[in-house]
């Protein structure tokens, strides 16, 4: 109970914020687009997030994280220099603009439908894992009001990454070290799994 509370608490404290710029954003971007594409969904490396669609302040949130570098909660050899010098105004123009692009969608693979499906909606009773459902909704969509991020049609490859991260504890950016607790219970094979089914949902 007292962990729903904090979550609540935590979450009706995102919702004071200042609103970015959309046609600013998309100039302020234009050096983002080598990676993430004109609109933030990129089909070059699917170790690359698609950004379209993503709520703003989650977006936020990371670019702030990043621009901590090697002493904050996430570090990218790539990103946490980008962001170094990048004003606060800048990032929320910035996912003003991402955050009002079409979200792409792509498919999962039969192989691991079940067992990616089992997971994402119902957990897993056994290994003590919850549904990811749960939090990112059973469609993918996310819960801005709590900063979780949406998460359909999101690269396999990159999610199965950032899975990782979590369980290894070289991302920190969980609130209250949810996903890292999530993470350390799930295999490489249940990573695998949920990711390429997260991939296919719309």
């Amino acid at each position: 109970m007292k962990k729903i509370l904090s979550i609540l608490v935590y979450a009706v404290s995102l919702l004071a914020h200042a609103e970015g710029n959309i046609q600013k954003g998309q100039q302020k971007a234009q050096v983002c687009t080598a990676c993430h594409g004109p609109q933030g969904n990129q089909t070059i490396n699917p170790e690359w997030p698609n950004l379209g669609g993503q709520d703003p302040e989650y977006l936020v949130a990371q670019m702030q994280a990043f621009k901590k570098g090697e002493k904050g909660s996430r570090y990218n050899a790539v990103m946490s220099p980008l962001m170094a010098n990048l004003p606060q105004e800048d990032m929320q123009d910035i996912a003003a603009f991402y955050a009002s692009q079409p979200r792409v969608h792509g498919k999962a693979s039969p192989e691991h439908f079940k067992l990616g499906a089992q997971l994402y909606r119902g957990g897993s009773l056994e290994h003590h894992i919850p549904a990811c459902s749960a939090c990112h909704s059973p469609k993918g969509d996310g819960n801005p009001e709590a900063n979780f991020p949406a998460l359909a049609g999101q690269h396999s490859a990159y999610t199965a990454m950032q899975l990782n991260h979590f369980k290894n504890k070289t991302r920190q950016t969980d609130y209250q070290q949810i996903m890292q607790g999530i993470a350390q219970k799930m295999t490489s094979k249940d990573m695998e799994a949920v990711a390429d089914y997260i991939q296919g949902l719309y």
